[in-house]
């Protein structure tokens, strides 16, 4: 599988791409922001997306908006790993098409049980 990892933190990045790679998924692709992303995914296709929430140019839940209104990306998984962690914010989230949610700090245990909802 092959994942998309959106976040404006270069160490945030690395976290979650190690992350990954420790629990078996070490097909990743980056970008820092929502603009970014849509050009990766312009490039290459992808079967999970995690994205921030904060993020310049081109926040999280305006790229999945964006995804979710493109025939050929309105299909992926999206986990959105964000410090925002109030009820409305994770309501505003699913109500984009954010598939699933994850409060920072995380733990790999809790990005694998997403992921294997996700693609179960």
């Amino acid at each position: 599988m092959r994942f998309l990892v959106i976040d404006d933190s270069t160490t945030m990045r690395r976290i979650l791409v190690n992350t990954l790679t420790r629990l078996g998924y070490p097909d990743v692709i980056e970008a820092a922001d929502g603009r970014e992303a849509l050009q990766r995914l312009a490039e290459q296709t992808v079967d999970v997306i995690i994205t921030d929430w904060q993020m310049g140019n081109m926040n999280g839940l305006e790229f999945v908006r964006s995804i979710r209104s493109a025939p050929a990306t309105s299909h992926i998984p999206v986990v959105m790993v964000t410090a925002n962690a109030g009820r409305d914010d994770i309501v505003q989230a699913l109500n984009a098409g954010v598939n699933s949610y994850i409060v920072k700090p995380f733990t790999p245990e809790t990005i694998r049980a997403k992921i294997e909802r996700l693609v179960s």
